[in-house]
């Protein structure tokens, strides 16, 4: 286990701020052009990939008493990421839209890239922040998914997905079979209605209206709004369309994570509407080093499910006789999501065991596979 000593020394803190190393292939991409506009792909997904092979796993577990005051090195970098994408995000969209050195192709690639960045690191920085009882992180989560158009992640993230993961309740538990492709196009369409009546059903037992200040909704027009202003103020129109562009970008990676860490994982229905409660073997797990470094051990999902405001250095990996373990790290599955007859031939199977193990009397799969399940009473 290691100690709160070993916790709080700088250089253990350090491989968590792998995410630095993106904003100089950034500017490598802008300025240089032609295939150094790649740079932010290969190092998101492939790199990371191979440094995982190298790396190996980690499954030693940081003492969960470790008080905050520990944390400071850990904490910071997730606290300084908004200036940084802000900086970068519209400093680029500037850049490209006053010179002339780059083709459209070399724009549009360096803007996936943008996409890379605010959604391989901004989204999961904002889940993190989102979590925390913080005022400044909550708002700079906030800030962070208005930067990419997708501010009712909160009110679904913590109202919604936290409390009904694995039932047909949670719009993102993706269901067995269901291919990415299908799956992306469904939670496009059925999240922000979701995120909405969670915030109604907040209001209305408070007592309030829907168009009560307290609505957080007013709050993510607001944000995003302003953000889509000032990529219109920079760079025209040309400038709105490549900020939309790297907020789609940001949050396909967002689901495609999303996609994976529940994956055919279901909740037993107890009848009339009641399901057992969460457990670590409803999320999938990695415990690859390097990945889990750039994504602040989001891998650790069980955990995360478990306890939810714990922080990120303190969550804890479990072995896989108590949860189920993805065979790669998130960069590599989401590129295998992408395939879905691939991804159907490397994790059905693996589904399947999951149920004979944890689930050997029920024989009737329909439901779950279908989400035809009575939704949760208590909604």
């Amino acid at each position: 286990m290691k100690t709160a000593e070993e916790i709080r020394r700088l250089k253990n803190a350090l491989p968590f701020w792998l995410s630095l190393g993106m904003i100089p292939l950034a500017i490598a991409g802008g300025w240089f052009g032609g295939w150094t506009v790649a740079l932010l792909p290969v190092y998101g997904w492939l790199l990371v990939t191979i440094l995982d092979a190298i790396t190996g796993l980690e499954e030693d577990n940081p003492d969960t008493l470790i008080p905050e005051t520990d944390l400071f090195w850990y904490r910071l970098i997730t606290m300084i990421w908004f200036p940084i994408q802000f900086l970068t995000v519209f400093g680029m969209i500037w850049w490209v839209t006053h010179t002339d050195h780059l083709n459209m192709t070399e724009i549009l690639v360096l803007m996936f890239g943008m996409g890379v960045i605010s959604g391989t690191v901004g989204i999961v920085y904002s889940h993190e922040l989102l979590h925390q009882k913080n005022r400044l992180e909550r708002w700079l989560g906030d800030l962070l998914l208005g930067m990419v158009l997708y501010s009712h992640f909160r009110s679904e993230h913590l109202l919604v997905h936290h409390r009904h993961v694995g039932t047909p309740r949670d719009p993102v538990t993706a269901r067995y079979n269901e291919g990415f492709h299908r799956y992306f196009y469904r939670v496009l369409r059925d999240c922000p209605p979701s995120a909405w009546k969670a915030e109604a059903q907040m209001l209305a037992r408070r007592g309030l209206p829907l168009w009560h200040r307290r609505n957080p909704f007013w709050r993510y027009a607001a944000l995003q709004g302003a953000f889509l202003l000032l990529a219109a103020a920079i760079g025209g129109w040309m400038g709105l369309g490549l900020f939309v562009f790297q907020a789609f970008v940001a949050v396909w990676q967002l689901e495609l994570t999303n996609y994976i860490e529940h994956y055919g994982l279901t909740r037993r229905h107890l009848g009339d509407g009641k399901y057992e409660h969460v457990l670590p073997r409803h999320s999938w797990n990695a415990a690859h080093k390097a990945s889990n470094w750039l994504l602040i051990n989001l891998q650790r999902h069980s955990d995360h499910h478990y306890k939810p405001d714990r922080r990120f250095p303190l969550l804890q990996t479990y072995s896989e006789d108590e949860a189920p373990q993805l065979p790669y790290g998130y960069p590599a599955m989401t590129t295998l999501a992408m395939i879905p007859p691939l991804w159907r031939r490397v994790m059905n199977p693996k589904v399947r065991q999951w149920r004979r193990k944890y689930y050997p009397d029920i024989e009737d799969w329909k439901p779950y596979n279908t989400g035809t399940n009575p939704p949760p009473r208590h909604v």
